[in-house]
């Protein structure tokens, strides 16, 4: 007697409720996330939010900054002087090499590790623009490198007004020399951003944006000191557009009325209109490179 067979039923499965539930919060969107993306990037800048080792070097070189500015007020108080040993609008110019090194090691922070863990599509899986990214980045290094001029600045400003130099006497070169702290530090996040950005490697960005800045200052060195040799001092004018440095303290002795520190400074409306354009120039060159730097990091 044969045996029936009955056939098998086929594979089951079951649903098990496990609690899930549906996100019916507030969606904050693009802008929340541009906005965060500023706040970590300032914030990193100074090596808050990071390890212990990561705050060392920018509140030392925030403290560089400082301190002369502050030591300046005191001298002037207690020599009682009529006027500062040194003005608002030089204090950049003279500190530049410590403005050069936090940039240098703080932009490829902001910029190499999204591109060394390939991260960066990442953000754009979200609903945030490579121009919006972008412009985040933009705005935190910004804010930084104004952070770390400005600070001094404003610290000399109140220490000239406790040493009893007048309001009236200090507050326009004040001004001028904020207003010059804006465009240098947009000119300076802008450079060294873009260059940053080129490598995913933190170390090689670090020498990539010092060297940059260093063999820029040289070349302006060199070229005005040649123009000035050969007699021609509107060419020595002109060569304060080979350095970011040079080139604020252009605008601010040109359209902002400081003195410069220059031994050719620009000259009329024209060159003080060529600097202006120059720096505009190099913001929005700056801006647009990393754009498509970020294109191709997403291909």
């Amino acid at each position: 007697m044969s045996e029936t067979t009955t056939p098998t039923a086929g594979p089951t499965g079951a649903i098990h409720d496990i609690g899930y539930r549906h996100y019916d919060g507030p969606r904050l969107g693009a802008a929340y996330i541009a906005r965060s993306l500023y706040v970590d990037t300032l914030r990193g800048a100074f090596g808050l939010g990071r390890s212990a080792k990561s705050k060392i070097m920018p509140f030392v070189l925030l403290g560089v900054m400082v301190i002369p500015a502050v030591t300046i007020g005191i001298v002037t108080g207690y020599f009682g002087f009529a006027e500062l040993p040194l003005g608002y609008t030089r204090y950049s110019f003279t500190m530049q090499v410590v403005i050069t090194i936090f940039l240098g090691s703080q932009a490829p922070a902001a910029m190499s590790r999204d591109l060394r863990f390939r991260v960066a599509p990442l953000y754009f899986s979200r609903p945030l623009s490579r121009q919006q990214y972008v412009q985040a980045k933009f705005a935190g290094m910004s804010t930084a490198l104004f952070i770390l001029v400005g600070l001094p600045i404003t610290l000399l400003f109140l220490s000239a007004l406790l040493a009893d130099l007048t309001l009236e006497d200090q507050l326009p070169d004040y001004l001028r020399a904020m207003g010059g702290a804006v465009v240098l530090a947009l000119v300076l996040a802008g450079i060294g951003l873009v260059v940053a950005a080129m490598t995913p490697r933190r170390g090689l960005g670090v020498a990539a944006v010092v060297g940059v800045l260093l063999v820029l200052s040289g070349i302006q060195v060199t070229v005005r000191a040649m123009a000035e040799e050969f007699g021609s001092d509107t060419f020595a004018g002109y060569a304060g557009l080979l350095s970011p440095f040079t080139l604020i303290d252009g605008i601010q002795a040109g359209p902002l009325g400081a003195d410069s520190v220059m031994g050719t400074p620009p000259e009329g409306a024209a060159m003080a209109t060529v600097f202006c354009l120059v720096a505009v120039g190099l913001v929005a060159g700056a801006y647009a490179v990393l754009l498509v730097r970020y294109r191709k990091a997403l291909s």
